[in-house]
């Protein structure tokens, strides 16, 4: 009798589809996300999103902005949760600097990608971008439609 796998649970916590869709993706960097005691129980029941957020660099180090991580009900009560604050991404002073270098002098933006678990720990997976026009993104459109309708193809023969 053949073993039964165990499925194991996704390392996922929340995914920003919409990135992809607008920006083409270039280098892609993990961080490591500064988050308070509150915020790390919301995540682990599932209360994190990041599909508006974006993330700043101001004064040499890099903050997510616009994600929400949504305060549970039995929250301490002498702790005021919020939100949307900007939480500090940790990256070495080399991923840093390489950052810094490239959205100042060649005009890409930083965009996040995914939340995770690595091990016990949230971490932020980041990519230089730069934005898509219509036309790109309708291109992109027609080459993965074909490409679909390529593998339909192969798979009768």
């Amino acid at each position: 009798m053949g073993k039964k796998k165990k499925k194991t649970p996704s390392n996922t916590i929340a995914l920003n589809k919409k990135a992809r869709h607008d920006y083409t993706l270039e280098t892609e960097f993990e961080a490591g996300l500064v988050l308070e005691g509150w915020e790390v129980k919301s995540i682990r029941s599932g209360k994190a999103q990041v599909r508006d957020a974006y993330v700043l660099l101001r004064n040499g180090e890099a903050f997510l902005c616009g994600a929400v991580i949504s305060p549970l009900i039995s929250a301490s009560t002498h702790v005021s949760p919020e939100q949307q604050r900007d939480r500090k991404l940790l990256l070495h002073v080399q991923e840093l600097s390489r950052l810094v270098g490239a959205v100042e002098r060649k005009g890409y933006t930083i965009v996040p990608l995914s939340l995770y678990w690595k091990k016990s720990r949230v971490k932020c997976k980041i990519a230089l971008a730069k934005g898509k026009h219509q036309f790109d993104k309708r291109a992109t459109e027609k080459e993965r439609d074909w490409n679909r309708e390529k593998a339909r193809i192969a798979k009768l023969k």
